[in-house]
C-alpha cells in the first residue's frame, strides 16, 4: 500500500543539539516511506552528525552553505522553499527558535523558512532550564502567533543528566503533525467527536462483561480527521492503543461513563462518529467484594445501558451535527444498516460485515458498507486507516458536512 508520504517533498532542518542523532532515524523513516527528503544542517548541527550520514539515508545532497549552491547557479533557499510541501525543524535549539521568532535570515535554514509558504513544524529540544526560561517561552509563543506549529517536547532524563521537559518526542507522534501539514485540509474548521473501543461493565472487582472491540477503527477515524485539519476529541473505552497525536483524549470504562462524556461534549461538535462497541447491558447489581464461585447466587440480572447514538439522534438540536454510526452485522447488511439509519436518525451508517475474514473486531483491516439516505456504497477490503480515509472522502464528496461550529 502506498504511503501517505510517498512523493511528498519534506525539508528537514537539523540544528545543533545532541538530539540530532535521533532525527537521523526520522529521516530514515521518511525515506523508507518514499518521501523526498532534503536535509538542511546548520554549522552547529554538523558537530553532532555528519552531512554524509543524512545523505546516505536520503540518497540526496545535504544543504548547509547558503552560498555554495548559488555558486553553482541554483538559488538554494528559494528553491527549497518553493518546492517543499512541509518544513520540519528538529531538533530546534533555543538559539534557532529565537532567530526564527525574530525573523532573522543569516543562514540557509532561516532564509528557507522565511521564503516558505508551507506548514513549518518546530520540535524544541534542549536542557529543561533553557526550555523553561522566560525568553524561550516568549519566543515559542511568538512562533505560534506567526503560524508555526510547535510540538511540545517530552519529559525525561536528558543527556546533560537533568530530568524534565526538553526531549524530542517519538517519531510516531511527530509524523502525525507532518501528515497534517501535507494532507488536504478538507475537514478544517470541523470539530469531530469520535467514540472508540469497548466498554467494561463490572460484576465485582475481579470480573466484568465486555466485547472483542480493539478500538482500532475509532482511533483511525480520529487520527485521519486530525490529519485532514479537524479539531478532534476521542472518547475511548479500555484499549491497548496509544493516544493519537494532536487529539484530545478522554478515557472511560463503562457505558454510563461514555454516555456522560459524550453528552458533556456533543454541544461543541459538528461531526459525531459513534464507532465504539458499547455494551448493551450492565449488571443490575455490582458487588464491592469478589463473589466466590461457591456462592449460592448464580443468577446475574442484567439491565439495559442507554443507547447513546439513539439519544443523540432524537435530541431537539439534532440538525447541528453530522451524525455517523457504526454497526456490526453478519447478514442482511444493507437491510439492517438502513433500518438503523432510520430508527436512530443518522446521516450515515458504516456497517461491518463481521462474518467475513479480516473485517470487524480485533484485526487491522476492515470492509464496510456506507449507507446514507441516497445511496449504499460498499468499500474495498483494506486497512482500517485507509477505510477511515475512504469514509471521510465519502462525507466530503457527497457534501454531507454541516456548517462548522
Amino acid at each position: 500500500m502506498t504511503s501517505s508520504f510517498a512523493g511528498k517533498r519534506i525539508v528537514v532542518g537539523v540544528t545543533g543539539s545532541i538530539a540530532a542523532f535521533k532525527v537521523a532515524g526520522w529521516v530514515s523513516a521518511l525515506a523508507k516511506d518514499e518521501a523526498l527528503v532534503d536535509v538542511v544542517m546548520t554549522a552547529a548541527a554538523q558537530h553532532f552528525v555528519t552531512p554524509l550520514t543524512f545523505s546516505a539515508l536520503t540518497g540526496r545532497a545535504v544543504y548547509s552553505d547558503m552560498f555554495e549552491a548559488e555558486r553553482e547557479g541554483v538559488i538554494s533557499h528559494i528553491g527549497l522553499a518553493r518546492e517543499a510541501d512541509c518544513i520540519l525543524i528538529a531538533p530546534a535549539t533555543a538559539h534557532t527558535i529565537a532567530r526564527l521568532a525574530h525573523g532573522l535570515a543569516d543562514d540557509l535554514l532561516s532564509t528557507t523558512v522565511l521564503a516558505a509558504r508551507v506548514p513549518v513544524i518546530v520540535c524544541p529540544a534542549m536542557n529543561v532550564k533553557m526550555f523553561e526560561h522566560a525568553a524561550t517561552r516568549h519566543n515559542i509563543e511568538r512562533l505560534t502567533s506567526l503560524g508555526y506549529r510547535v510540538i511540545d517536547p517530552d519529559s525525561g532524563l536528558m543527556a546533560c543528566g537533568e530530568e524534565g521537559a526538553g526531549r524530542l518526542p517519538e517519531w510516531e507522534q511527530v509524523a502525525e503533525y507532518v501528515l497534517r501539514g501535507i494532507t488536504r485540509p478538507d475537514l478544517a474548521g470541523q470539530r469531530v467527536l469520535v467514540t472508540a473501543g469497548p466498554t467494561r461493565e463490572p460484576y465485582d472487582p475481579a470480573r466484568f462483561i465486555s466485547n472483542r472491540s480493539s478500538g482500532k477503527m475509532g482511533y483511525a477515524l480520529a487520527r485521519t480527521a486530525f490529519r485532514r485539519g479537524a479539531e478532534v476529541t476521542l472518547i475511548s473505552g479500555p484499549t491497548a492503543l496509544q493516544a493519537p497525536a494532536g487529539v484530545e483524549m478522554v478515557r472511560v470504562s463503562t457505558a454510563l461513563e461514555m454516555y456522560e462524556a459524550v453528552m458533556e461534549r456533543c454541544d461543541h461538535a459538528s461531526i459525531i462518529v459513534k464507532a465504539a462497541a458499547v455494551a448493551d447491558f450492565r449488571f443490575a447489581r455490582q458487588h464491592r467484594q469478589k463473589v466466590k464461585k461457591d456462592s449460592s447466587e448464580l443468577t446475574m440480572e442484567l439491565v439495559l445501558n442507554p443507547d447513546i447514538l439513539k439519544e443523540l439522534g432524537k435530541r431537539d438540536d439534532r440538525e447541528r451535527w453530522l451524525l455517523i454510526g457504526f454497526a456490526a452485522e453478519s447478514q442482511n447488511i444493507e437491510q439492517e444498516g438502513r433500518k438503523k439509519l432510520v430508527n436512530k436518525h443518522l446521516d450515515l451508517i458504516a456497517v461491518n460485515d463481521i462474518s467475513s475474514d479480516g473485517a470487524g473486531f480485533a484485526v487491522d483491516t476492515n470492509q464496510i458498507t456506507l449507507i446514507d439516505s441516497q445511496r449504499s456504497v460498499p468499500l474495498i477490503h483494506t486497512s482500517k486507516e485507509k477505510t477511515a480515509d475512504l469514509l471521510w472522502d465519502h462525507v466530503v464528496a457527497n457534501k454531507l458536512l454541516k456548517p462548522a461550529v
